[in-house]
């Protein structure tokens, strides 16, 4: 309703618009229904980029949309989006200390390890990015933030992950017949 109201009276203002699509695309992902959320987050996206406005409300949409994709298990278009993309642009518009900057690091490691495909040298950029970013956390926002926190428990669970392929590699080299 709220959306509806919103294009009735303030079609002129596609910020209104946008941000009424955001709130019913968190609503629609929320509920389960991640498929529309994805449609929804796709448009905000691409028209946040076609307006040309503020590098933070096209991260802010990307950031979004890169989570929907990754909950999805489309890991590939998300890894693609937050490399070429947004954290090109949170670097140069945020510097690689704002905490905005380091969250998009912080889904691309998660795109890296939740990956099934992942290769070990996926996982290793994984980890050599979590630890990077851990390092900025911990000196921007200091070891008891919550977001330092969970940093860590990140780069523990890159780390298993690694441990796993580790032994799967293993299992596989031994289980092939040697000439």
């Amino acid at each position: 309703a709220s959306l509806a109201l919103r294009r009735r009276y303030w079609s002129h203002d596609e910020g209104v618009i946008l941000s009424a699509q955001t709130n019913l695309a968190a609503c629609l992902a929320d509920l389960g229904r991640r498929d529309e959320a994805l449609v929804l987050r796709r448009e905000i996206y691409a028209n946040q980029v076609a307006m040309g406005g503020a590098a933070d409300r096209i991260l802010l949409a990307g950031g979004n949309l890169s989570c929907s994709l990754t909950t999805a298990g489309r890991f590939a278009e998300a890894k693609t989006l937050l490399r070429d993309e947004l954290l090109p642009m949170a670097r140069q518009s945020l510097g690689p200390t704002h905490g905005f900057c380091m969250d998009i690091e912080e889904w691309l490691v998660e795109a890296l390890r939740m990956d099934p495909n992942a290769t070990r040298d996926d996982l290793r950029e994984a980890e050599t990015i979590m630890q990077d970013v851990l390092q900025r956390r911990r000196r921007v926002f200091g070891p008891a933030h919550p977001s330092t926190a969970w940093c860590e428990g990140e780069l523990a669970r890159v780390r298993e992950a690694l441990a796993i392929r580790a032994q799967v590699n293993a299992g596989e080299s031994k289980a092939s017949p040697q000439s």
